[in-house]
């Protein structure tokens, strides 16, 4: 994942981008649901600005979605906190 891709889904975590980091697993179940929030509101702004361009779907126009970038994530989370594990990185 590249850096600002990736920043982006700490900061919607609540977490400080940088080298070094946790995700306590107690901290999990919230950090999914904000990304899913998040996922559920880009969803809803692609759906209005399509709509405002008469439902052309221009090919061009499509870039990765927060959710294909995210889902990944999210399945590591998921995993992490099934076995109560903290999720480490940069030490």
């Amino acid at each position: 994942m590249l850096e600002p891709n990736g920043q982006r889904l700490l900061e919607i975590i609540g977490k400080t981008p940088g080298p070094t980091g946790i995700v306590l697993a107690a901290q999990m179940p919230a950090a999914i649901a904000s990304l899913e929030a998040a996922i559920a509101q880009e969803k809803m702004e692609s759906q209005v600005a399509t709509a405002k361009r008469d439902g052309v779907d221009r090919e061009g126009d499509k870039l990765l979605s927060l959710q294909q970038r995210a889902l990944p994530f999210i399945d590591m989370l998921k995993r992490c906190s099934k076995d109560g594990s903290d999720l480490v990185w940069g030490v």
